[in-house]
């Protein structure tokens, strides 16, 4: 019996001090270390030496790199990714989380993730987590808790004008119209979402103002069932 604990202890230590294990760790550690080295680069060749951030400026050159538009929704849902904090702006940290994400040390590798990376974010479970960024990324000064009429016109064309474009347009066009909202706030940006999932459209048959939706989309559904007559 003590043979056989014995065994087990030299087995132990031996695992613990095996040079191969150690040998691929290192490799490991090092490879991380290189690619981390390739990201930083990377971010140097659009920040700001002032700042230390990529701005706006540099953020035109990355998109003109990855041959996208600044208003491409990729581009916003790359912001999510990194979960940039200010709008128009990527940090180092933030670029070195998204970029490790998405193991794009370069703008070629980077341009080649861009479609995983919208695959990802429509996907439903990370969906709802997107459009609720999308509004926070537009909140630009402190305290801020709302957002303008024009601006949520423009939001929501960018991020579910693709999916549900008939829904979108009348909001929109609703939204340009009517006369009692000059802003709107997070409940409402959600409320929005909730409407284009969940009701029946055009017909609205299954939309019930007695159910805990605001205001402006009861508002917004009388308005539509008033053209329908």
């Amino acid at each position: 019996m003590p043979r056989t604990s014995s065994k087990k202890g030299v087995t132990g230590s031996a695992a613990s001090t095996n040079p191969a294990v150690d040998l691929f760790r290192s490799a490991s550690s090092k490879a991380a270390n290189k690619e981390l080295e390739r990201i930083d680069q990377f971010f140097h060749t659009y920040a700001n030496t002032s700042s230390g951030m990529i701005d706006p400026e540099g953020i035109e050159f990355l998109c003109s790199d990855l041959e996208v538009e600044h208003t491409d929704v990729r581009i916003l849902m790359l912001a999510w990714k990194m979960q940039s904090e200010k709008q128009g702006y990527f940090s180092l940290d933030e670029w070195r989380r998204g970029l490790k994400a998405l193991r794009a040390d370069t703008a070629q590798k980077l341009k080649k993730a861009l479609p995983e990376l919208e695959k990802e974010v429509r996907r439903p479970s990370n969906f709802v987590e997107f459009y609720s960024y999308a509004f926070q990324y537009c909140l630009t000064e402190e305290k801020q808790k709302s957002i303008d009429v024009e601006s949520i016109c423009l939001l929501l064309d960018l991020v579910l004008g693709f999916e549900f474009r008939p829904q979108v347009d009348a909001l929109v066009q609703y939204l340009k119209t009517q006369t009692d909202y000059k802003v709107i706030n997070m409940d409402q940006w959600m409320g929005f979402y909730r409407f284009v999932n969940e009701i029946s459209f055009p017909d609205l048959s299954n939309y019930d103002p007695f159910l805990a939706w605001p205001l402006i989309l009861d508002n917004f559904v009388e308005s539509l069932r008033a053209k329908q007559g």
